[in-house]
């Protein structure tokens, strides 16, 4: 059997892109390991949060927004940036960025930033609320990605690793380790911190997909933390912290470079990630009750690579999508089908400009424009 696509990762974004193509062409999902969603997806710090990943990911985001919360996936929450005296000038070069985004920022001083973070210590005294900031069912989202796929009749298959690919007569192999083989038009390659892996596989010029590791620990604080705390962010990148049942959620905000792996948290970006925290609050640590680490993907520019690659006939890159693939799945996703498929943009893609995302940027040239076209 020839599918018409094979989606290589069935962790959020590729499971979402399978939802959306699902209806329309015969789609096979293909994933390393024992279930979808063991690395990144599985470890995110699931909030859906605007700013997040810049001014070029916005549209992404807020595009998304609608659907996550339509579908029951958001819990409002809310996000603060934090910084001291010598930080003003970079909260207003921050604030000033995203004008004409439609992002809404209020300036927050004194005994107002206080009331929304009783623990802030006296020199931290500037701050910028982002009242738009949810929570994200991230297992909820995947699974209704997953499910949709599998409703529509695409066929997702765990423990199928790739090691080999190869084109010809306009269709692509895929081998995996234990031998198995699948054959389709179109291949997208949504591996992750393995993109480049893969197309090294397929013979295809590396983009630069950087995996970098990222931190997050898991604190019993005293008093608990109360509920409504707003997911709170360092303005200069050095820590974020938000409230899960009484604990925090504590991050480095670090971006450690590694390797594709199974990535595990180092006690000392644990240690830097307290320290950190102790100097902006005044919660007394309790224990430390958990802590993992996660890979986060980025292209050379920091925005996600979203297309066909204009070199290698058939090869369609959805990736580098960093820490924000998540907060930015459906509507990456609806986009990334209407490419595959050559149609038109919805009124959910509209406001976004596609070509910010193309490989094109990397490399030159043209990209093909359908799955069909690239099947030829």
């Amino acid at each position: 059997m020839i599918h018409d696509i094979a989606i290589i990762g069935a962790g959020m974004v590729g499971a979402s892109l399978a939802a959306e193509l699902a209806p329309h062409v015969r789609v096979v999902l293909l994933e390393a390991e024992d279930a979808p969603g063991y690395h990144a997806t599985g470890r995110s710090a699931a909030f859906w949060e605007e700013c997040y990943g810049g001014p070029g990911v916005v549209p992404l985001t807020r595009a998304s927004g609608a659907y996550l919360d339509e579908h029951g996936f958001l819990t409002h929450r809310g996000a603060l940036y934090i910084g001291r005296a010598e930080d003003a000038a970079a909260m207003a070069d921050f604030r000033a960025s995203y004008e004409g985004t439609g992002v809404a920022i209020t300036p927050l001083e004194g005994a107002s930033l206080a009331a929304m973070l009783p623990q802030i210590r006296s020199e931290w005294r500037h701050g910028l609320h982002q009242p738009a900031s949810a929570d994200i069912d991230v297992a909820g989202l995947h699974q209704h990605y997953l499910a949709l796929a599998r409703r529509h009749g695409a066929e997702t298959v765990c423990r199928a690793r790739i090691a080999g690919l190869g084109r010809a007569d306009g269709v692509w192999t895929l081998t995996s380790e234990r031998g198995e083989t699948w054959r389709a038009a179109t291949m997208v390659n949504a591996a992750g911190a393995w993109a480049d892996t893969i197309a090294a596989l397929a013979r295809v010029p590396a983009i630069g997909i950087a995996p970098l590791r990222r931190t997050v620990a898991v604190l019993r604080v005293d008093p608990p933390a109360p509920a409504d705390l707003p997911l709170v962010i360092d303005i200069n990148g050095g820590f974020y912290f938000k409230p899960d049942g009484g604990r925090l959620w504590l991050s480095p905000h670090d971006e450690i470079p590694s390797a594709p792996c199974d990535a595990a948290p180092e006690e000392l970006d644990v240690a830097i990630a307290i320290d950190r925290f102790q100097q902006v609050t005044d919660w007394r640590i309790a224990a430390v009750e958990r802590r993992w680490a996660g890979l986060r993907s980025f292209a050379p520019d920091r925005l996600p690579v979203y297309g066909f690659d204009p070199e290698a006939a058939g090869f369609f890159w959805f990736a580098g999508q960093g820490g924000f693939g998540i907060q930015t799945a459906p509507a990456a996703a609806r986009l990334a089908s209407q490419l595959l498929l050559g149609t038109a943009p919805d009124a959910m893609t509209a406001p976004i400009d596609a070509s910010a995302y193309a490989p094109e940027r990397f490399r030159g040239g043209f990209a093909q424009q359908s799955v069909w076209k690239s099947a030829r």
